[in-house]
Protein backbone atom coordinates (compact mmCIF):
# COMPACT_ATOMS: atom_id res chain seq x y z
CA UNK A 1 0.00 0.00 0.00
CA UNK A 2 2.90 2.23 -0.04
CA UNK A 3 3.00 2.43 -4.14
CA UNK A 4 3.41 6.25 -5.91
CA UNK A 5 -0.48 4.88 -7.89
CA UNK A 6 -2.19 4.07 -4.99
CA UNK A 7 -4.32 6.55 -2.63
CA UNK A 8 -3.20 4.63 -0.08
CA UNK A 9 -0.01 5.49 0.16
CA UNK A 10 1.51 7.19 3.08
CA UNK A 11 1.76 10.31 3.67
CA UNK A 12 2.98 12.84 6.51
CA UNK A 13 0.96 12.58 9.46
CA UNK A 14 -1.49 15.40 9.89
CA UNK A 15 -0.98 17.68 13.83
CA UNK A 16 -3.49 16.05 15.71
CA UNK A 17 -3.89 18.87 18.31
CA UNK A 18 -4.69 21.63 16.00
CA UNK A 19 -6.01 19.92 13.23
CA UNK A 20 -8.01 22.02 10.50
CA UNK A 21 -10.53 20.83 8.15
CA UNK A 22 -11.23 22.49 4.65
CA UNK A 23 -14.81 22.29 3.72
CA UNK A 24 -16.53 23.69 0.16
CA UNK A 25 -19.88 24.90 0.59
CA UNK A 26 -21.83 25.03 -3.17
CA UNK A 27 -21.61 28.73 -3.67
CA UNK A 28 -17.59 27.66 -3.90
CA UNK A 29 -16.75 29.46 -0.18
CA UNK A 30 -14.19 27.75 1.82
CA UNK A 31 -15.01 26.95 5.21
CA UNK A 32 -12.27 26.12 7.62
CA UNK A 33 -13.26 24.59 10.82
CA UNK A 34 -10.51 24.50 13.38
CA UNK A 35 -10.42 21.05 16.03
CA UNK A 36 -8.56 20.62 19.33
CA UNK A 37 -8.01 17.24 19.33
CA UNK A 38 -5.92 16.28 22.39
CA UNK A 39 -7.35 13.07 22.89
CA UNK A 40 -8.35 11.58 19.34
CA UNK A 41 -8.96 7.89 19.97
CA UNK A 42 -7.74 5.24 18.16
CA UNK A 43 -9.50 3.21 15.69
CA UNK A 44 -9.04 0.01 17.07
CA UNK A 45 -9.81 1.40 20.86
CA UNK A 46 -13.11 2.56 19.60
CA UNK A 47 -16.58 0.65 20.30
CA UNK A 48 -17.80 -1.75 18.15
CA UNK A 49 -21.54 -1.06 17.37
CA UNK A 50 -24.00 -3.88 17.83
CA UNK A 51 -24.96 -4.55 14.80
CA UNK A 52 -21.15 -5.70 13.82
CA UNK A 53 -22.12 -8.36 16.05
CA UNK A 54 -24.10 -10.12 13.26
CA UNK A 55 -21.01 -9.24 10.53
CA UNK A 56 -19.87 -12.38 9.30
CA UNK A 57 -16.46 -11.10 8.21
CA UNK A 58 -15.79 -9.90 11.61
CA UNK A 59 -17.20 -12.45 14.04
CA UNK A 60 -16.04 -16.06 13.72
CA UNK A 61 -19.55 -17.63 15.39
CA UNK A 62 -21.52 -15.89 12.84
CA UNK A 63 -22.61 -17.74 9.33
CA UNK A 64 -20.91 -15.98 6.10
CA UNK A 65 -23.52 -14.85 4.07
CA UNK A 66 -22.25 -16.98 0.86
CA UNK A 67 -23.68 -20.35 2.46
CA UNK A 68 -26.18 -19.01 3.76
CA UNK A 69 -27.42 -17.77 0.72
CA UNK A 70 -26.08 -21.15 -1.15
CA UNK A 71 -28.32 -23.00 0.70
CA UNK A 72 -31.66 -20.59 -0.36
CA UNK A 73 -33.45 -21.38 -3.06
CA UNK A 74 -36.28 -18.92 -4.88
CA UNK A 75 -36.04 -17.10 -1.48
CA UNK A 76 -36.57 -20.00 1.13
CA UNK A 77 -34.11 -22.15 2.75
CA UNK A 78 -33.32 -25.75 1.21
CA UNK A 79 -30.94 -28.21 1.29
CA UNK A 80 -27.58 -28.41 0.20
CA UNK A 81 -28.19 -30.58 -2.23
CA UNK A 82 -31.33 -30.24 -3.58
CA UNK A 83 -29.78 -27.44 -5.71
CA UNK A 84 -26.15 -28.87 -7.11
CA UNK A 85 -27.04 -29.28 -10.44
CA UNK A 86 -27.49 -25.46 -10.87
CA UNK A 87 -23.92 -24.61 -10.82
CA UNK A 88 -22.42 -27.71 -12.46
CA UNK A 89 -23.61 -30.49 -14.63
CA UNK A 90 -20.63 -33.21 -14.43
CA UNK A 91 -19.34 -33.12 -11.22
CA UNK A 92 -15.96 -35.18 -10.54
CA UNK A 93 -15.70 -38.29 -9.29
CA UNK A 94 -15.41 -38.37 -5.58
CA UNK A 95 -12.15 -40.46 -4.28
CA UNK A 96 -12.64 -42.26 -1.21
CA UNK A 97 -9.85 -43.94 1.17
CA UNK A 98 -9.64 -47.81 1.27
CA UNK A 99 -7.07 -49.89 3.19
CA UNK A 100 -4.73 -50.44 0.03
CA UNK A 101 -5.17 -46.91 -0.78
CA UNK A 102 -5.21 -43.47 1.23
CA UNK A 103 -6.19 -40.19 -0.70
CA UNK A 104 -4.86 -37.02 1.06
CA UNK A 105 -5.05 -33.63 -0.37
CA UNK A 106 -2.21 -31.06 0.62
CA UNK A 107 -4.63 -28.02 1.09
CA UNK A 108 -4.52 -26.33 4.59
CA UNK A 109 -6.11 -23.24 6.24
CA UNK A 110 -2.41 -21.93 6.06
CA UNK A 111 -1.78 -22.63 2.43
CA UNK A 112 -4.57 -23.10 0.55
CA UNK A 113 -4.74 -24.81 -3.32
CA UNK A 114 -4.82 -21.78 -5.52
CA UNK A 115 -6.72 -23.13 -8.07
CA UNK A 116 -9.07 -24.66 -5.73
CA UNK A 117 -9.97 -21.79 -4.07
CA UNK A 118 -10.88 -19.46 -6.55
CA UNK A 119 -13.24 -21.39 -8.01
CA UNK A 120 -14.63 -21.66 -4.85
CA UNK A 121 -14.95 -18.07 -4.12
CA UNK A 122 -16.07 -17.49 -7.52
CA UNK A 123 -19.30 -20.24 -6.43
CA UNK A 124 -19.28 -18.37 -3.18
CA UNK A 125 -20.21 -14.89 -5.69
CA UNK A 126 -22.23 -16.87 -7.90
CA UNK A 127 -24.51 -17.48 -4.71
CA UNK A 128 -24.37 -13.68 -3.91
CA UNK A 129 -25.54 -13.03 -7.29
CA UNK A 130 -28.38 -15.40 -7.83
CA UNK A 131 -30.01 -15.03 -4.27
CA UNK A 132 -29.29 -11.27 -3.87
CA UNK A 133 -31.74 -9.22 -1.70
CA UNK A 134 -34.33 -7.11 -4.24
CA UNK A 135 -34.44 -3.78 -4.17
CA UNK A 136 -30.68 -2.49 -2.45
CA UNK A 137 -29.27 0.60 -4.07
CA UNK A 138 -26.74 0.76 -6.42
CA UNK A 139 -23.49 2.82 -6.25
CA UNK A 140 -22.07 4.42 -9.09
CA UNK A 141 -18.49 3.96 -8.36
CA UNK A 142 -19.28 -0.21 -9.56
CA UNK A 143 -21.97 0.07 -11.99
CA UNK A 144 -19.94 -1.13 -14.97
CA UNK A 145 -22.33 1.30 -16.96
CA UNK A 146 -20.46 4.28 -15.94
CA UNK A 147 -17.09 3.06 -15.26
CA UNK A 148 -16.67 0.40 -17.87
CA UNK A 149 -13.82 -2.09 -17.92
CA UNK A 150 -13.34 -1.89 -21.62
CA UNK A 151 -14.19 0.16 -24.47
CA UNK A 152 -16.53 -2.16 -26.20
CA UNK A 153 -19.91 -0.79 -25.19
CA UNK A 154 -21.79 -2.49 -22.47
CA UNK A 155 -25.25 -3.80 -23.72
CA UNK A 156 -28.24 -2.61 -22.45
CA UNK A 157 -29.22 -5.35 -20.85
CA UNK A 158 -26.64 -6.02 -19.03
CA UNK A 159 -28.44 -5.86 -15.89
CA UNK A 160 -30.73 -8.71 -16.70
CA UNK A 161 -28.47 -11.85 -17.22
CA UNK A 162 -26.75 -13.32 -14.48
CA UNK A 163 -23.09 -14.57 -14.94
CA UNK A 164 -22.50 -18.14 -14.81
CA UNK A 165 -19.89 -19.34 -12.33
CA UNK A 166 -17.34 -20.19 -14.96
CA UNK A 167 -17.24 -16.18 -16.29
CA UNK A 168 -17.04 -15.47 -12.70
CA UNK A 169 -13.60 -17.98 -12.19
CA UNK A 170 -12.65 -16.69 -15.20
CA UNK A 171 -12.49 -13.03 -14.46
CA UNK A 172 -10.82 -14.01 -11.13
CA UNK A 173 -8.38 -16.37 -12.50
CA UNK A 174 -6.98 -13.88 -14.95
CA UNK A 175 -6.12 -11.46 -12.14
CA UNK A 176 -4.51 -13.64 -9.96
CA UNK A 177 -2.33 -15.31 -12.29
CA UNK A 178 -1.17 -12.06 -14.01
CA UNK A 179 -0.54 -10.47 -10.60
CA UNK A 180 1.09 -13.92 -9.09
CA UNK A 181 -1.57 -13.59 -5.84
CA UNK A 182 -2.04 -16.14 -3.65
CA UNK A 183 -4.98 -18.68 -2.41
CA UNK A 184 -4.70 -16.66 1.24
CA UNK A 185 -5.15 -13.86 -1.21
CA UNK A 186 -8.43 -15.09 -2.61
CA UNK A 187 -10.06 -15.99 0.81
CA UNK A 188 -9.48 -12.27 2.11
CA UNK A 189 -11.18 -10.97 -0.84
CA UNK A 190 -14.39 -12.83 0.00
CA UNK A 191 -14.28 -11.07 3.06
CA UNK A 192 -13.74 -7.74 2.05
CA UNK A 193 -16.38 -8.29 -0.46
CA UNK A 194 -19.24 -9.49 2.65
CA UNK A 195 -17.59 -6.54 4.49
CA UNK A 196 -18.66 -4.07 1.91
CA UNK A 197 -22.10 -5.61 1.35
CA UNK A 198 -22.73 -5.46 5.02
CA UNK A 199 -21.10 -1.68 5.40
CA UNK A 200 -22.26 0.16 2.66
CA UNK A 201 -25.95 -1.91 2.51
CA UNK A 202 -25.43 -2.88 -1.15
CA UNK A 203 -25.70 -6.16 -3.07
CA UNK A 204 -23.58 -7.61 -5.86
CA UNK A 205 -25.54 -8.06 -8.83
CA UNK A 206 -24.93 -8.46 -12.91
CA UNK A 207 -24.17 -4.88 -13.27
CA UNK A 208 -21.90 -4.27 -10.20
CA UNK A 209 -20.00 -7.46 -9.96
CA UNK A 210 -17.06 -7.02 -11.34
CA UNK A 211 -15.78 -3.95 -10.23
CA UNK A 212 -16.13 -5.38 -6.78
CA UNK A 213 -14.38 -7.94 -7.11
CA UNK A 214 -11.56 -5.65 -8.90
CA UNK A 215 -12.20 -3.37 -5.81
CA UNK A 216 -11.82 -6.31 -3.36
CA UNK A 217 -8.70 -7.87 -5.49
CA UNK A 218 -6.91 -4.39 -5.02
CA UNK A 219 -7.35 -4.25 -1.75
CA UNK A 220 -7.18 -8.05 -0.53
CA UNK A 221 -3.22 -8.11 -2.60
CA UNK A 222 -1.97 -4.75 -0.73
CA UNK A 223 -2.63 -5.88 2.99
CA UNK A 224 -2.10 -9.27 2.70
CA UNK A 225 1.00 -9.50 -0.16
CA UNK A 226 4.25 -7.64 1.40
CA UNK A 227 4.79 -6.81 -2.47
CA UNK A 228 2.30 -5.58 -3.41
CA UNK A 229 0.75 -5.02 -6.85
CA UNK A 230 0.75 -1.23 -7.72
CA UNK A 231 -2.74 0.40 -9.40
CA UNK A 232 -1.15 0.81 -12.46
CA UNK A 233 -0.33 -2.63 -13.04
CA UNK A 234 -3.97 -3.65 -12.55
CA UNK A 235 -4.03 -1.16 -15.56
CA UNK A 236 -1.80 -3.47 -17.93
CA UNK A 237 -3.91 -6.54 -17.20
CA UNK A 238 -6.95 -4.68 -17.68
CA UNK A 239 -5.83 -2.38 -20.95
CA UNK A 240 -8.55 0.16 -20.97
CA UNK A 241 -8.99 1.11 -17.25
CA UNK A 242 -6.82 4.34 -16.40
CA UNK A 243 -5.10 4.39 -12.99
CA UNK A 244 -7.35 7.42 -12.04
CA UNK A 245 -10.14 5.02 -11.98
CA UNK A 246 -8.62 2.25 -10.29
CA UNK A 247 -7.59 4.83 -7.72
CA UNK A 248 -10.90 6.08 -7.49
CA UNK A 249 -11.88 2.94 -6.99
CA UNK A 250 -9.99 1.84 -4.04
CA UNK A 251 -10.70 4.82 -2.26
CA UNK A 252 -14.31 4.64 -2.30
CA UNK A 253 -13.74 0.57 -1.49
CA UNK A 254 -11.86 2.07 1.75
CA UNK A 255 -14.12 4.25 2.71
CA UNK A 256 -17.41 2.13 2.31
CA UNK A 257 -15.12 -0.23 4.73
CA UNK A 258 -14.89 2.49 7.14
CA UNK A 259 -10.79 1.68 6.87
CA UNK A 260 -11.57 -1.45 8.82
CA UNK A 261 -9.79 -3.91 6.69
CA UNK A 262 -8.40 -6.03 9.91
CA UNK A 263 -9.09 -9.91 9.34
CA UNK A 264 -8.83 -11.93 12.29
CA UNK A 265 -6.92 -15.13 12.14
CA UNK A 266 -10.36 -17.07 12.94
CA UNK A 267 -12.47 -15.42 10.83
CA UNK A 268 -9.90 -16.36 7.86
CA UNK A 269 -10.23 -19.82 9.40
CA UNK A 270 -14.05 -20.05 8.93
CA UNK A 271 -13.99 -18.26 5.45
CA UNK A 272 -11.60 -21.31 4.42
CA UNK A 273 -13.49 -23.75 6.22
CA UNK A 274 -17.33 -23.13 4.83
CA UNK A 275 -15.39 -22.44 1.50
CA UNK A 276 -14.30 -26.48 1.54
CA UNK A 277 -18.34 -26.91 2.47
CA UNK A 278 -19.53 -25.26 -0.19
CA UNK A 279 -17.16 -26.88 -2.55
CA UNK A 280 -18.11 -30.70 -0.79
CA UNK A 281 -21.92 -29.50 -1.92
CA UNK A 282 -21.32 -28.87 -5.47
CA UNK A 283 -18.93 -31.34 -6.29
CA UNK A 284 -15.78 -29.08 -6.52
CA UNK A 285 -13.64 -30.94 -4.60
CA UNK A 286 -10.05 -29.83 -3.41
CA UNK A 287 -6.81 -32.08 -5.63
CA UNK A 288 -6.12 -35.26 -3.56
CA UNK A 289 -3.28 -37.66 -4.37
CA UNK A 290 -2.62 -41.31 -3.09
CA UNK A 291 -0.67 -41.05 -0.19
CA UNK A 292 3.25 -42.68 -1.16
CA UNK A 293 5.96 -43.73 0.85
CA UNK A 294 7.78 -40.29 0.15
CA UNK A 295 4.48 -37.91 1.46
CA UNK A 296 4.07 -40.49 4.43
CA UNK A 297 7.85 -39.82 5.25
CA UNK A 298 7.38 -35.72 4.61
CA UNK A 299 4.27 -35.80 6.82
CA UNK A 300 6.22 -38.24 9.72
CA UNK A 301 8.89 -35.20 9.64
CA UNK A 302 6.83 -32.28 10.09
CA UNK A 303 5.02 -34.32 12.65
CA UNK A 304 8.20 -34.94 14.77
CA UNK A 305 9.05 -30.94 14.30
CA UNK A 306 5.78 -29.92 15.35
CA UNK A 307 6.01 -32.57 18.50
CA UNK A 308 9.79 -31.19 19.42
CA UNK A 309 8.53 -27.44 19.02
CA UNK A 310 5.75 -28.42 21.19
CA UNK A 311 7.53 -30.21 23.89
CA UNK A 312 9.93 -27.23 24.19
CA UNK A 313 6.81 -24.83 24.22
CA UNK A 314 6.22 -26.67 27.43
CA UNK A 315 9.46 -26.95 28.94
CA UNK A 316 10.05 -23.48 28.16
CA UNK A 317 6.78 -22.34 30.14
CA UNK A 318 7.33 -24.65 32.99
CA UNK A 319 10.82 -23.46 33.66
CA UNK A 320 9.11 -19.64 33.62
CA UNK A 321 6.71 -20.91 36.08
CA UNK A 322 8.74 -22.34 38.48
CA UNK A 323 11.48 -19.20 38.54
CA UNK A 324 8.08 -17.25 39.15
CA UNK A 325 6.83 -19.60 41.72
CA UNK A 326 9.74 -22.02 43.52
CA UNK A 327 7.95 -24.54 42.63
CA UNK A 328 9.30 -27.48 41.25
CA UNK A 329 7.00 -28.28 38.25
CA UNK A 330 5.62 -31.95 38.18
CA UNK A 331 6.51 -33.76 34.74
CA UNK A 332 3.73 -35.38 32.97
CA UNK A 333 4.59 -38.28 31.19
CA UNK A 334 1.74 -37.93 28.58
CA UNK A 335 2.92 -34.14 27.47
CA UNK A 336 6.71 -34.80 27.74
CA UNK A 337 7.35 -38.67 27.83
Amino acid sequence: MGNQTSCCRCAAKPDRKNRKDVYKVPDGEVVIKEENNTNLQHISDRERPEDDEEDPSLHPTTSTMFLTRSLTVDGKRSTRHQHMNHVSSTGSLQKYSSCSTIFIDDSTVSQPNLKSTIKCVALAIFYHIKNREPDLRLLEIFDEKCHPLTKEPVPDDYKDHNPEHKHIYKFIRTLFNAAQLTAECAIVTLVYLERLLTYAEIDICPSNWKRIILGAILLASKVWDDQAVWNVDYCQILKDITVEDMNELERQFLELLQFNINVPSSVYAKYYFDLRSLADANDLNFPSEPLCKDRAQKLEAMSRISEDKFKDIVKSSLKRSASLDNIAPRRSAAILS
